[in-house]
Order: C-alpha cells, then sequence, then structure tokens
C-alpha cells in the first residue's frame, strides 16, 4: 500500500513538472498569487514568518516598556538612558512593521496560544514590578541584567526566522533584530563590569 501510494505521488510529481517543462510562458507570471500574499509584492510566507512576528510583537512591547520604566527615573545612568532610548526608537517601528506583516498575510495578531510560553528571554510580572520599584543605580543594574536576557532571547527567536522562515523581508527584519541586538548586549555587558 506504502509503495502504491508513493509511486502515485512520484508519478504526480513527475506529471506536474513535465507540465511545465512544456510552458512557453515565463515561469513567474504568477508568483503573487503562488505567494498567497495579499499585496503581491511580498515573498511566499509560511509559518515561522507568522509565528515570529506574532511572537516578536509582544516581545518588543516588553522591551518598550522596560526601557519606559527606566526612562521615567530621575539620576539614570546617561549611558543607560541613551540606551534605553535607543532600544525604544529602534522597537516601536519594528512592531508596526511586524503588524503590516501579519495584516498582509492575513494573519492574526496573536497567536492561537495564550500568554508567553516559548517567548525565551520574556520577564515575568515580578521582574517588571522589581524593575518599576526600583531606583538608581539599582535600577540601571537591573535594566541591564534584564534587557541582557530580553535581548538573548530576540536574538534566538530572530535566529529561528533566518533558518526556516521564507518570507525575505521577515527574514531580512530578523537579521537586523540579530545584528542590533548582539551589539546592544555587548554594550549592556560593558555597562554592568563597568558599575
Amino acid at each position: 500500500m506504502k509503495r502504491t501510494l508513493l509511486s502515485a505521488v512520484v508519478l504526480a510529481g513527475s506529471l506536474a513538472l513535465a507540465g511545465c517543462s512544456g510552458s512557453e510562458e515565463p515561469m513567474d507570471h504568477d508568483m503573487s498569487t503562488m505567494a498567497g500574499s495579499e499585496s503581491g509584492d511580498q515573498a511566499a510566507h509560511n509559518e515561522a514568518d507568522m509565528m515570529f512576528a506574532q511572537m516578536m510583537i509582544p516581545h518588543h512591547e516588553q522591551a518598550v516598556e522596560m526601557a519606559d520604566a527606566v526612562l521615567a527615573k530621575d539620576g539614570t545612568n546617561p549611558e543607560v538612558t541613551a540606551l534605553a532610548t535607543q532600544i525604544k526608537e529602534a522597537q516601536a517601528p519594528e512592531i508596526e512593521q511586524l503588524g503590516q506583516f501579519l495584516d498582509s498575510w492575513g494573519a492574526p495578531r496573536t497567536a492561537e496560544h495564550d500568554g508567553h510560553d516559548g517567548m525565551s528571554g520574556m520577564m515575568t510580572e515580578e521582574d517588571m514590578q522589581a524593575l518599576d520599584g526600583a531606583t538608581p543605580p539599582e535600577s540601571d543594574r537591573l535594566f541591564l541584567e534584564q534587557m541582557i536576557a530580553h535581548h538573548e532571547g530576540a536574538v534566538e527567536m530572530a535566529q529561528t526566522e533566518i533558518d526556516e522562515g521564507s518570507d525575505a523581508a521577515a527574514v531580512e527584519m530578523a537579521q537586523t533584530i540579530v545584528d542590533t541586538q548582539t551589539a546592544e548586549i555587548a554594550t549592556m555587558e560593558g555597562l554592568l563590569a563597568s558599575m
């Protein structure tokens, strides 16, 4: 039975390829419909692309929340303030772009699962309360430690998108996240070492 099914699959594939090879039309004439994208200029997307966007939105939102928490404090180390501002300015537009990806793919903004399960680097409610309640210089140290872990989680998620995603724009964003946040991790580790 398995051999018959396999033979049928191979035969069907061969016939499909044979049908394509006889065509004189350009191969890329209907790539936008093959991609399943409403915009027509997006590359084909897959499950990894959707999961990347759905998970990275709340991940970035929490990073912005962490940056806001430290920026609201008087006496924050100026280097920490500059870094928090940089993180916020980079990630807020990426949240918007990730939402646009999902809209163009006809995908919901949130994944079917609820909560932050499987989202590496996310802070707990207790972590966020500790950051909110701390004052400089303790809040500077706490922010750096938490954001290093947070960035490491984002880099891990983005690397998965690079390895498994198929939408060119989403993969490009993932590479930007890896590059930017890896550099920021090094900066934060340097700041921590100097405290």
